[in-house]
């Protein structure tokens, strides 16, 4: 088992104060990552990308369906994928999943 070091309360506030400077400094640069990030300059899409869909083939301007933004759920499956438990779905209504399995084994029955 390990052991670990003890010591007073005084020690253990300036270690927890030191290490909580640490964590907010952390914290502050995670924000200024996601900013950056929102700051990426966006790229016209010019590739006829083509869909599988419940509805037949479709284009990426038919997978927003009239709307402004597209959320998308990446799921890892290859395409070789088979559901260990028939019967459940990866698509919710209103929102795109995206895989390279069939589609007919991520659609619910």
């Amino acid at each position: 088992m390990k052991t670990h070091k003890t010591g007073t309360r005084e020690q253990w506030l300036a270690a927890r104060l030191e290490l909580l400077d640490a964590e907010k400094a952390l914290t502050r640069q995670g924000d200024e990552l996601s900013k950056r990030r929102q700051e990426l300059p966006w790229v016209r899409v010019d590739k006829d990308y083509r869909f599988d869909t419940d509805e037949g083939k479709g284009s990426l301007a038919d997978l927003f369906r009239g709307r402004s933004q597209l959320l998308v759920y990446h799921f890892m499956f290859g395409p070789d994928y088979n559901p260990s438990r028939p019967g459940v779905g990866v698509g919710a209504p209103g929102r795109a999943s995206c895989t390279r399995a069939p589609l007919p084994s991520v659609l619910p029955p």
